[in-house]
């Protein structure tokens, strides 16, 4: 395989995993823990604003998986969901050092280092974006 090729599988990968785990917690704040239970959660763990930070961050997660996964606004996404990964890093986890099984960061961590990457690269040949985007000349191509 050439290099391309190659990158173009990676960042197609990266991309769909990180969506689908994004969005996987999107859906689990919204399913299983419920807004209700999520601003509780998140006000017990200290985090600011709580009430308006639970639904935000579901609909975030949710939302921005699912563009994750198709490639669509991918830049815009994958910088939100890095800072929303940066804050749960600095708000809950990194007190309780890296393991996950102890509350720690090592998650966190990976998906916001995964949604930087996609971030500084964009969504990459195979996703919407570059279909919308990718003309020569065009004005938007930084979204591609």
């Amino acid at each position: 395989m050439n290099q391309p090729t190659l990158t173009t599988t990676a960042l197609t990968i990266l991309r769909v995993i990180a969506g689908f785990l994004f969005a996987a917690h999107g859906w689990q704040k919204f399913s299983e823990f419920t807004i209700a239970g999520t601003q509780a959660s998140f006000a017990k763990m200290g985090v600011p604003a709580a009430e308006a930070a639970a639904p935000v961050v579901a609909t975030l997660e949710l939302a921005g998986g699912i563009a994750l996964i198709l490639g669509v606004l991918t830049r815009v996404f994958a910088a939100l969901l890095a800072l929303d990964m940066l804050g749960a890093f600095f708000l809950v986890h990194a007190p309780a050092g890296v393991f996950a099984a102890n509350g720690g960061y090592e998650l966190v961590l990976l998906l916001a280092a995964g949604a930087l990457a996609i971030a500084l690269t964009g969504a990459g040949r195979l996703s919407v974006d570059r279909a919308v985007f990718g003309r020569a000349g065009s004005k938007l191509s930084v979204l591609a």
